[in-house]
């Protein structure tokens, strides 16, 4: 399967000591299984390794890379990215992520057989 097949979501992740941010992992992992190979999710630790580059592109992606550099203008924590554009900021209900992911699913012509109901 190609990325044109499917939607990648990332939720930006401080540790798990971080309750909203491990909330909002939960909740992505909750709703992930059911779209399948549809979709590929990243947990990005972004407090070490290759997270603090992914997390430092995506602030450049928001808000540029001067405003990143200059201003400290980073992504909000925890927040949840579909193909790199920002969805939620906050732990989204699952009735919202659940739109968010068919919406995306959608607008890339992606099929897609859920495994459970909403």
């Amino acid at each position: 399967m190609t990325d044109n097949d499917r939607i990648v979501i990332e939720v930006m992740y401080k540790a798990d000591y971080c309750l909203p941010c491990f909330y909002m992992d939960e909740t992505v992992r909750e709703v992930v299984p059911a779209y399948g190979p549809a979709i590929e999710y990243r947990r990005v630790d972004f407090m070490k390794g290759q997270g603090k580059k992914r997390f430092l592109e995506l602030s450049c992606q928001l808000f540029g890379r001067e405003a990143v550099e200059k201003r400290c203008m980073l992504a909000p924590v925890p927040s949840l990215f579909i193909d790199g554009e920002l969805v939620c900021d906050a732990i989204p209900p699952v009735f919202e992520l659940v739109d968010a992911i068919e919406d995306a699913l959608s607008a890339k012509g992606i099929a897609f057989n859920k495994g459970e109901d909403k």
